[in-house]
C-alpha cells in the first residue's frame, strides 16, 4: 500500500510541485494609490515602463483625471510660476541680448565692414609694396648722367647747424660741382665730412680730408648722383686720437 501510494505520488506531474511565478503588477486604481504613481509621474521619478503603463491606463480611464483633479493642480502650478516671475511653459524663453535679431544683424554688418576694410587695406599695402619695389628697381638701374659742365664753387661754412641753402647745383643738365670749403680759420688739419639729406637720412661720410695749401677742403660731386632736394655737409675736426668734433656746416640744394 505504501509503495503504491509513493508510486502514485511520483507519477504526479512535475508542474504541480513547481511554485507559480509571480505575475507583474497590474495598473489599477489601488496600485496607483498604494505606489504614489501620480506623484512620481509628476515629479519625473516614475520609470519609463511605469510612465507608459500609467498613460495607457489614463487613456482607457479618462475619468481618473477628474478624480485626481489634475486640472486644479496644474492651475495652481501655473499661478506659482507667474508669482515667481517665471515664464509659462508654452512661452519662449527670453533671449540674451547677443541672441536678438538686432544683435545678430549688427554683428553681421560689422563683419562685412571689417572684411571690406581689410580688403581695401590689403590692396593699398600691395600697391605701396609694388611702388616701392618699382622705385628700388629704378634706383638700382639708374645711371649717372654725363657731365656737361664743371663749376667751381667757394663755400663759406656756417658755425651753426641751422644754416640755409647757400648754393644750388644741377638743373636741366648734370654738372660737376667742385666745392671749395674755406676752413682757414679751423684749428684742425684733418676733417671728416658727413653728407645728409635734410629731414631724411645720411647719404655718405668722407673720412680724413685734408686742407689744401689755400686752407680749403675740396669735394667734387656729380649733380645727378643724388636726388633733388636739400643736403647738409657736417664738418667735424679730427683730434690726434681720431675723435670727431663738430665745427662747421654747409647746406646746398640739387635740382634736376
Amino acid at each position: 500500500m505504501q509503495s503504491a501510494a509513493a508510486q502514485t505520488r511520483s507519477n504526479q506531474p512535475t508542474q504541480d510541485r513547481t511554485p507559480a511565478s509571480s505575475a507583474p503588477a497590474r495598473m489599477d486604481r489601488q496600485f496607483i494609490a498604494e505606489n504614489q504613481i501620480v506623484e512620481r509621474y509628476l515629479t519625473g521619478r516614475l520609470p519609463p515602463k511605469g510612465v507608459m503603463d500609467f498613460e495607457q491606463y489614463c487613456r482607457r480611464h479618462p475619468e481618473l483625471l477628474d478624480e485626481l483633479k489634475l486640472g486644479d493642480q496644474l492651475n495652481s502650478a501655473l499661478r506659482l510660476l507667474e508669482a515667481g516671475g517665471r515664464a509659462m511653459p508654452w512661452e519662449e524663453k527670453p533671449r540674451r541680448w547677443w541672441q536678438t535679431p538686432q544683435a545678430l544683424l549688427a554683428t553681421g554688418s560689422l563683419c562685412v565692414v571689417l572684411a571690406l576694410s581689410t580688403m581695401i587695406t590689403a590692396g593699398k599695402l600691395a600697391a605701396q609694396s609694388h611702388r616701392v619695389s618699382t622705385l628700388q628697381q629704378q634706383l638700382s638701374n639708374q645711371t649717372l648722367d654725363p657731365v656737361e659742365s664743371t663749376r667751381s664753387i667757394l663755400l663759406i661754412p656756417s658755425r651753426s647747424p641751422d644754416s640755409g641753402s647757400v648754393v644750388t647745383i644741377g638743373g636741366a643738365h648734370a654738372e660737376l660741382a667742385e666745392f671749395k670749403i674755406d676752413m682757414t680759420w679751423a684749428k684742425y688739419g684733418t676733417f671728416q665730412v658727413s653728407v645728409d639729406r635734410v629731414d631724411q637720412g645720411r647719404v655718405a661720410i668722407l673720412h680724413n680730408l685734408v686742407r689744401d695749401s689755400n686752407g680749403e677742403l675740396r669735394i667734387a660731386l656729380n649733380s645727378s648722383a643724388l636726388g633733388p632736394g636739400d643736403y647738409r655737409l657736417s664738418i667735424d675736426g679730427l683730434t690726434w686720437s681720431g675723435a670727431a668734433v663738430p665745427v662747421a656746416w654747409v647746406t646746398f640744394a640739387i635740382a634736376h
